[in-house]
């Protein structure tokens, strides 16, 4: 089992800058892949950007070169840099962990992210 604690959330004023955290029960980076998703109120969950072990990154088009989204593997820690925020950034934000195999899929409990225009 693996918990995901998720922070960082709240409420920015357009072209603003926030950072969110998840940090994992225990040291998984390995073996899962790491990723941010958010859901707006009406919408479907969407994937905003992933880590795999190997480090390599990748994002939604929609927040290419504004998002950024890194690991601390001392911390069991991944984040997710936003800058240049949009209204249309407004959402629910949740760090996931996915085995490799897809055998294992956890989710934090989410953060608001509020932009206001």
């Amino acid at each position: 089992q693996v918990q995901l604690v998720e922070s960082g959330g709240g409420l920015v004023q357009a072209g603003g800058s926030l950072r969110l955290s998840c940090a994992a029960s225990r040291s998984i980076f390995g073996t899962y892949t790491m990723g941010w998703y958010r859901q707006a109120p009406g919408k479907e969950r969407e994937l905003v950007a992933t880590i795999v072990s190997v480090g390599i990154t990748n994002y939604a088009d929609s927040v290419k070169d504004r998002f950024t989204i890194s690991r601390d593997n001392a911390r069991n820690t991944v984040y997710l840099q936003m800058n240049n925020l949009k209204p249309e950034d407004t959402a629910v934000y949740y760090c996931n962990a996915r085995r490799f195999d897809r055998a294992y899929d956890y989710w934090g409990q989410g953060t608001q992210v509020t932009v206001s225009s």
